[in-house]
């Protein structure tokens, strides 16, 4: 009896754990209005069987303004101004654009960026059993937004910092980024979240 109630209070404290996630997410959306990270993304296809693996760094200010800055295999630049997204491919020279509300919606870029956590996503913590064995605690993030890009994204947080998200799009296809050197509360100039083209560079605005 001793033995079995033991062990449902290790199990209640480790759900309590995850549980906190949800807090830790929230508190992340709140309190923290500019960040900078670097990044690794492993891109796996839905059968597992072909993985792509790129790098580069992350930094964002509230609201809807972030920059993804790929820097490996290839360069790639995703920015958002607060009004347009911008991604451009450095080996193309071909930049492209949408209206930031068009681009975004309940996505994971609006998620970690944004600030309508509670309108775009259904919330839940991940239970202990179900979470990745890496020392993280997670968080399930549902779009409300049926039949969109992506299916769900988890979030995980190591104590209050943010450490990783995982996303499974429409196609079953999983991304997971994983974040390091992560810096809250940073200054950025003005003009630190403003594209402009490069002289030459094929523009494509939609």
């Amino acid at each position: 009896m001793k033995r079995t109630l033991c062990a449902l209070l290790l199990a209640l404290a480790s759900w309590a754990a995850h549980a906190d996630a949800v807090d830790a997410l929230r508190d992340f959306i709140r309190d923290v209005k500019t960040g900078r990270a670097q990044f690794t993304q492993t891109v796996t296809s839905p059968d597992g069987a072909k993985k792509k693996t790129s790098s580069g760094s992350f930094e964002f200010a509230r609201p809807n303004r972030f920059r993804f800055a790929y820097a490996k295999p290839f360069e790639q630049l995703i920015v958002a101004d607060g009004v347009k997204v911008w991604i451009y491919d450095a080996d193309l020279n071909q930049a492209s654009s949408r209206k930031f509300s068009a681009a975004l919606g309940a996505t994971p870029a609006a998620l970690l960026a944004g600030g309508s956590l509670d309108a775009d996503f259904d919330l839940a913590a991940v239970a202990p059993k179900d979470a990745a064995k890496d020392g993280l605690d997670w968080v399930q993030a549902t779009p409300k937004l049926k039949d969109g890009a992506f299916k769900s994204v988890r979030v995980g947080f190591r104590g209050k910092e943010l450490a990783a998200v995982e996303i499974v799009d429409a196609f079953d296809q999983r991304s997971l980024l994983q974040f390091s050197q992560f810096s809250a509360g940073v200054s950025f100039k003005p003009d630190a979240f403003r594209f402009t083209p490069p002289a030459g560079a094929d523009v494509i605005e939609q």
